[in-house]
């Protein structure tokens, strides 16, 4: 069946009855001039249709859909590399509990998933990590291993760095003594996580989630700042529409003159810096 051909509204023109007196065509014709403002006002107010809906339709998709966001850090390497652009899904853990959640396209998140969150302090960029404890969850961390509810944590995406230096809460968490007033520890995670200590483990509190990076030696995590909390969950990255070859100091702090040149040099080496392997690849 061929495509309807649809009528634009604002150039429809009604039909004349067939009992109507002819008209003289020369007077009803209108000049020239006036005809062709009426074409430009048309234009104008049809092209002004088009970017208003353009642009709502952006702001609901990025506020509820879809946000694209680039990765600066080398937390999640190598699940995700500095320079990957990801595109976010806002929509899948949405659900809170209403009566029409399952009639979308929700799902309860799981242990492993990725998610992009907003930091529980400062004002700061939005962090991406890993999902390692769920509300309930009994977690410790020895030598490097995670164990959770009692068994060791298959983990096949971690990586370590043997050439970092010794970080204790990458052996023993939750921390012994003082371990915990280490420069880079939130301080106010310094003095609650006590209550949440129980034995040598540490309980997940309910509406809260424990995340980690997959770079353990080289990620700023739940173990430094506390837990995730559910509301402050963007969404899950999953996919990487874009990677170019970069470091954390091209998306570190930098002149406005100094942003402009690494917009050009990149310009001028795009092919050349895009790694092509990871165009549209699925984030897991």
């Amino acid at each position: 069946m061929p495509d309807e051909t649809l009528i634009p509204e604002s150039v429809a023109m009604p039909e004349v009855a067939a009992t109507e007196a002819p008209i003289d065509a020369q007077a009803a014709a209108p000049p020239e001039e006036e005809t062709h403002a009426q074409s430009n006002q048309t234009t104008l107010s049809e092209y002004l249709e088009s970017l208003l809906v353009t642009v709502i339709l952006a702001l609901f998709g990025t506020s509820f859909v879809v946000q694209a966001f680039k990765i600066p850090s080398q937390s999640m390497e190598r699940t995700l590399l500095v320079g990957d652009h990801l595109l976010v899904n806002k929509f899948i853990f949405g659900g809170r509990g209403a009566w029409y959640d399952r009639f979308l396209p929700y799902r309860q998140l799981e242990r492993g998933d990725i998610i992009v969150f907003k930091f529980p302090y400062q004002e700061h960029p939005h962090f991406v990590k890993r999902v390692i404890g769920l509300p309930g969850d009994h977690l410790k961390i020895v030598d490097q291993q995670v164990y959770v509810n009692g068994k060791l944590l298959n983990e096949p995406y971690v990586v370590h760095d043997s050439a970092s230096g010794y970080d204790p809460l990458n052996y023993a968490f939750p921390p012994v003594g003082n371990q915990m007033y280490l420069s880079l520890v939130q301080p106010e995670w310094a003095h609650e996580i006590r209550k949440y200590i129980q034995g040598d483990e540490l309980v997940v509190p309910p509406g809260k989630y424990f995340a980690m990076g997959d770079n353990r030696d080289h990620s700023l995590d739940s173990r430094y700042w506390g837990f995730v909390d559910q509301d402050a969950i963007m969404g899950r990255p999953f996919l990487i529409y874009w990677s170019i070859e970069a470091n954390s100091s091209d998306y570190g702090e930098s002149s406005f003159g100094q942003r402009i040149l690494n917009v050009f040099d990149t310009l001028m080496h795009l092919p050349a810096r895009t790694r092509w392997s990871r165009m549209l690849h699925t984030v897991h």
